[in-house]
């Protein structure tokens, strides 16, 4: 018999996270349920995966005797799974989190080179007729090339804009304090504390995850460290970063900022960002790509046959005790 496997992606549509041959290949290797709204739990007695985000506290998952891995869709670890009893149980949690990686990475690089040569604020003016030749619209232009950035945080999307940054030649310092030093140096990333990292960048791009430890990691005494004119560049959870801060000093030029995350999503219509000069606005698009969604459907059945055959995966992130407990972060929206 096939194993069985529930499918139940919500958010996300079946037909934009899998490619017809990907579904395809999920039906032909497992016996794939697609419960109904209210019917989870009678799905469960048989279930040896579960692909989704569904709640699943202690109660149940002991309706699921059979269960050996749950594959979440959606791109976090949220805390409405109950992780201890999953690994006691050695049931796999596994997240799609690397998919969205490359989409990110290049989406945090368009908004460096957007904030260093002012390519949309000159497009805006010249729309608007007041566009400025040669020399006049570049005052404050710098180059990417050879410059000095700093990433605060290097998991996935440090990993994926790393290669990205090497074709400029830039010099590149990184804060994770959950990485040991070597790991960083293997890949050409100069180990620094978050004061360095800040103090010493011309760009700084923030990719931290959201912990007790990270919530408004970059306040004011640190947004103060940035060098006059720095580019700062925010992809990853807005509670990393203290927004009111953050808006204080763009307000008054200290330096220029592009922010994807928001605080509250929707950014409210009244809010100052939304004509704050200085600021670039990106409404939390970076890593929601086509290409990224349908690899997630990739991952999953690539990741499921291979815990068929007995193997580990090796697509997806998989939760990890010491760490999944520390995670804050919340649905976008």
């Amino acid at each position: 018999m096939k194993p069985t496997v529930v499918l139940v992606p919500q958010p996300q549509p079946v037909e934009r996270i899998f490619r017809p041959e990907t579904l395809a290949r999920l039906h032909e290797a497992f016996e794939v349920v697609e419960p109904a709204e209210g019917e989870l739990d009678a799905a469960l007695g048989d279930a040896w995966a579960i692909v989704g985000q569904p709640e699943l506290p202690t109660e149940r998952l002991e309706r699921a005797p059979h269960l050996r891995a749950v594959l979440n869709v959606e791109g976090n670890f949220y805390p409405n799974v109950d992780y201890p009893t999953c690994f006691t149980r050695s049931i796999r949690v596994l997240g799609c989190g690397p998919a969205y990686a490359q989409a990110v990475a290049e989406h945090a690089l368009g908004l460096a080179l957007d904030l260093a040569r002012g390519i949309s604020r000159e497009d805006r003016a010249f729309r608007a007729g007041r566009e400025r030749y040669l020399g006049e619209g570049n005052a404050d232009a710098v180059l990417l090339r050879h410059a000095d950035v700093g990433l605060v945080g290097y998991g996935n999307i440090g990993r994926a804009l790393r290669p990205l940054l090497a074709a400029f030649g830039a010099r590149v310092r990184a804060y994770d304090p959950w990485l040991p030093d070597a790991v960083l140096r293997d890949a050409d990333v100069e180990p620094a504390s978050l004061d360095e990292v800040l103090r010493r960048s011309t760009f700084v791009v923030v990719l931290a995850t959201v912990t007790d430890d990270s919530q408004h990691l970059l306040g004011p005494r640190e947004l103060d460290l940035l060098p006059e004119g720095a580019r700062l560049v925010l992809v990853s959870r807005a509670a990393v970063t203290d927004y009111e801060a953050l808006g204080e000093r763009v307000a008054a030029g200290r330096f220029l900022a592009a922010s994807d995350v928001w605080p509250t999503e929707p950014v409210p219509a009244d809010s100052p960002f939304r004509s704050m000069e200085g600021l670039l606005l990106s409404a939390h698009r970076a890593g929601g790509i086509p290409a990224a969604f349908l690899e997630i459907g990739d991952m999953v059945v690539d990741d499921l046959e291979l815990l068929a055959r007995g193997l580990a995966p090796v697509r997806m992130q998989q939760a990890a005790p010491e760490l999944v407990g520390r995670y804050r972060n919340r649905p976008a929206g």
